[in-house]
């Protein structure tokens, strides 16, 4: 038997989620455990039969102060906080009228969930914990003596030691649960403060703390000797954290990346006006396409890359149907993800065992304020989420010709998709559809080469007589530095060009653009991508 083993006498129990409470309790009473309980705790346990005290009995102080004041008290303190072994401390503990306290059972209010819910300020200020994180920390600190949990998953670990060692709880878990406890109310601390700069309207508050939960641990992570795992935010925006994955197996690291960058991508098109279909390979689109049901959108995108589409992602901006389901399910694909999908589709998807479909319930705002992370050695940059969108842009046509009403449409097309890919980057369009992208390359001349191939090779693979760059429109994140990247577009066969602007050397460029009878239009937003 181990060494480290601390018997638990008294456990004090407060909690606001209270699944699993009543049975938890229960076995504690039954091993001869003393409960001391507060407020709706207190009266659940009382009205499941189980014979609790009241932490009052412990204080001598009635509740108060709309239970603001209950627990913060040197006797629920001192009982948490003693160690067993100091005679300073026993003799304090004596001479004061202290009991101990051996198991500590705190979860807090739920301020992530009423902020969730769009609550008032007022209720989710109401719904700050004090007592519960100040109780959490003190037993954390003293797991030498004290267990605290906080989360109703350790219930089952507590039970097992303790019928295990005979009513004693071990080292080892006692130190699991303190890590625990001091992460859970640091995420919830971080909740909060980053709450408050949100309502303040502060960007760039002096601290800025992180906090999530796991919601699962990987495989690996983005290779086979890196760990990973996924945790999940307070923030409740639509994705592939919110999603209910139907079927497949479980996602990897990357496919989990990959997935959020195609259902970012298709949120940017509206389900009302037309249905829309992402195709992601490496965090990239490699196919974006709009049209009047899913399965046109879908092989429309598949067009401009059949080739990176293999072992990609789909994401699509309406409820998966079965004939899109059919049609996606011809290839080899990793993840679909949508609103919703049909039972019928949902069958279909099913014939592939190991393709991961996710229901995300509903589209994210593209328009919506947030916060993006990226660590860097030392430290993190945060920065606002990118939610501009070209709808909301004065699009300034900069050269002597104007763009036709189809170009125009094709050029925010094209902008839509460039917020999303990887810098620099370059994408050609027509009628609504990718028809060549170019990512993630030093040179933005580079970016322009290689999706006027990758145009080209798209024709090769449906047997088309010319490249399908022939008629398109441009888009590219940023400005142009130079002329050559504008004039590989041209060559290429477009017709118009949609770019920031901002260059010193702008009058070049558009002077090509005149030479070449390129329309062009500066949206004065850059859509940079790292």
């Amino acid at each position: 038997m181990p060494s480290d083993l601390k018997r638990v006498s008294r456990a004090l129990l407060s909690v606001s989620d209270k699944t699993g409470l009543v049975d938890f309790a229960r076995a504690l009473s039954e091993r001869g455990i003393e409960l001391v309980s507060t407020g709706g705790t207190h009266k659940a346990l009382s009205e499941a039969g189980l014979s609790v005290k009241d932490v009052s009995d412990l204080t001598g102080f009635p509740e108060m102060m709309d239970g603001r004041v209950k627990t913060l008290h040197p006797s629920v303190h001192g009982g948490l906080l003693g160690i067993r072994a100091n005679p300073e401390h026993q003799a304090a503990m004596l001479a004061h009228g202290i009991q101990a306290i051996d198991l500590l059972v705190v979860n807090l209010y739920p301020f992530e969930a009423t902020v969730a819910a769009g609550k008032p300020y007022d209720d989710c200020i109401e719904n700050i914990d004090i007592g519960g994180p100040a109780m959490i920390r003190a037993a954390a600190k003293n797991h030498g003596d004290v267990a605290v949990v906080v989360d109703g998953a350790d219930y089952a670990a507590v039970l097992a030691d303790l019928s295990r060692y005979e009513g004693a709880v071990t080292y080892t878990l006692r130190r699991r649960l303190a890590q625990k406890a001091y992460a859970r109310t640091a995420a919830y601390d971080a909740a909060i403060s980053n709450w408050f700069a949100s309502e303040l309207g502060e960007a760039t508050p002096p601290f800025r703390a992180l906090g999530g939960a796991i919601a699962e641990v990987m495989r690996y992570g983005e290779n086979p000797h890196q760990s990973a795992a996924f945790y999940r935010t307070p923030e409740q925006r639509p994705g592939v954290a919110t999603a209910r994955q139907v079927q497949g197996k479980q996602l990897s690291y990357n496919n989990i990346n990959d997935t959020d960058a195609a259902y970012e991508a298709v949120a940017e098109f509206n389900p009302e006006r037309s249905a829309a279909v992402v195709i992601v390979k490496h965090a990239n689109p490699c196919g974006v396409a709009e049209g009047a049901s899913l399965v046109e959108a879908y092989e429309r995108a598949l067009r401009c890359d059949p080739v990176s589409a293999f072992g990609g992602i789909v994401a699509m901006n309406r409820a998966l149907d079965a004939e899109a389901a059919k049609a996606i399910t011809e290839i080899f694909t990793e993840v679909i993800i949508a609103p919703d999908a049909s039972e019928e589709a949902i069958a279909i998807v099913a014939a592939k065992k190991n393709l991961r479909l996710l229901l995300a319930g509903a589209l994210p705002d593209p328009r919506q304020p947030g916060l993006t992370l990226r660590t860097v050695a030392g430290g993190f940059l945060a920065q606002s989420r990118d939610n501009a969108v070209v709808d909301a842009m004065d699009l300034k046509v900069v050269t002597k010709r104007a763009p036709s009403e189809r170009e125009l449409a094709d050029l925010r097309f094209a902008f839509r998709v460039a917020k999303h890919v990887k810098s620099n980057a370059i994408v050609y369009a027509r009628d609504l559809a990718t028809v060549g992208i170019g990512a993630g390359q030093m040179s933005r001349v580079d970016s322009s080469r290689i999706a006027a191939w990758k145009a080209a090779e798209a024709a090769k693979a449906a047997g088309l007589p010319e490249t399908l760059a022939k008629g398109s429109v441009v888009a590219s994140d940023a400005f142009f530095p130079f002329a050559d990247g504008l004039m590989a577009a041209a060559e290429a066969g477009a017709t118009a060009v949609i770019q920031p602007g901002g260059s010193m050397r702008d009058d070049e460029v558009i002077k090509a653009a005149d030479e070449a009878g390129l329309a062009m239009v500066f949206t004065g937003h850059r859509h940079f991508r790292h």
